[in-house]
């Protein structure tokens, strides 16, 4: 798998010769193209058509992100490898009321099965959280009768709910408290995590589309509408659980991320650039993990799941073959 490549500096990056460089006021590095999958900018970057143009012919998705950490918006190169059929399937399948709602319960169901992973994980070792894991485990079954997708996201919100209020059992650090799920801006150090951490998972989903024959604007559980791109977050609503939050889990109990990698100039809570650092060095590390594949008998990394989730939803609507959600082993 290619490289990812985060950029917190200001400064200018542009085409030099067959690479790329970017160039501060301190330093000039080169970075190697053809070894690149996505970039990230977090910091005030200078950039021309040359080095768009570029980019696009090696396929690498860029990931812009503002002073506050928020996610600005993406730069998604030509497509290079979407289907003329593949695209009109996926249309139909979401045109098609009943074939966007097996998707999007498949979808769904997966996402709540991933959460309930994590909390039996810490169920199992001393955190007392079986009330919630009933409470969900019931509401998951109820989705096997609903008929709209407003029904799915209401029980999914609900889940959510059940979900967050474990966070401070699973949390063994008093320096952080969740009270409430907050958003643009957070008003607490954790709601901050989860934002940059979706965030992140977001865009990871979308440079893998990129690497598919799927559009990534027609998505079955949130509505292809106004929005760029929603297929993305279809598939990290499976991701987020397994992959942000044991991020965050991981990083609070061990005391990676104090109270000091956090402002609170802003109206809220923001996650400093230092805080940032090690999220994301935390998160690649999770990305890289690999795990012995249910069915492949092969050890795949994360990364490679959600690619691999990817294909299975073309498989579904190109090939009838009935899409099952990744749900993971700890």
């Amino acid at each position: 798998m290619k490289r990812e490549i985060y950029v917190f500096n200001d400064g200018e990056i542009r085409r030099k010769d067959n690479t790329l460089l970017f160039e501060t006021e301190e330093s000039k590095k080169y970075i190697p193209v053809e070894e690149v999958n996505n970039i990230w900018f977090f910091g005030e970057v200078t950039l021309n058509k040359s080095f768009l143009d570029f980019v696009s012919q090696k396929e690498i998705c860029l990931h812009f992100f503002n002073y506050y950490g928020y996610y600005s918006g993406s730069f998604y190169p030509r497509e290079h490898l979407n289907s003329g059929y593949v695209i009109l399937k996926q249309a139909e399948n979401y045109l098609d009321y009943e074939k966007r709602m097996v998707l999007a319960r498949e979808i769904i169901k997966t996402a709540a099965k991933n959460i309930l992973v994590i909390l039996k994980y810490y169920n199992s070792r001393g955190v007392d959280l079986e009330y919630r894991i009933d409470s969900i485990a019931e509401k998951l079954d109820k989705m096997r009768d609903v008929k709209t997708i407003e029904q799915l996201m209401a029980l999914e919100g609900n889940i959510r709910d059940e979900y967050y209020s474990c966070f401070n059992k699973i949390i063994k650090n008093p320096d952080f408290e969740f009270r409430t799920r907050s958003k643009r801006p957070p008003l607490d150090n954790i709601n901050s995590l989860i934002s940059f951490g979706n965030a992140i998972m977001y865009t990871t989903v979308l440079g893998e589309i990129y690497q598919t024959q799927l559009d990534p604007r027609i998505g079955y559980l949130h509505a292809t509408n106004e929005r760029r791109f929603t297929l993305n977050l279809d598939i990290a609503e499976i991701f987020k659980p397994i992959i942000v939050d044991r991020t965050i889990f991981s990083l609070l109990n061990k005391g990676t991320i104090t109270d000091k990698d956090f402002e609170k100039d802003f109206n809220g809570i923001l996650i400093s650039e230092k805080g940032r650092k090690k999220f994301l060095e935390e998160y690649n590390g999770k990305l890289d993990t690999a795990i012995k594949h249910p069915y492949l008998n092969l050890n795949v990394s994360y990364k490679r799941l959600i690619r691999l989730e990817l294909y299975k939803i073309q498989k579904h609507i190109t090939e009838n073959q009935p899409y099952q959600g990744f749900v993971a082993r700890w």
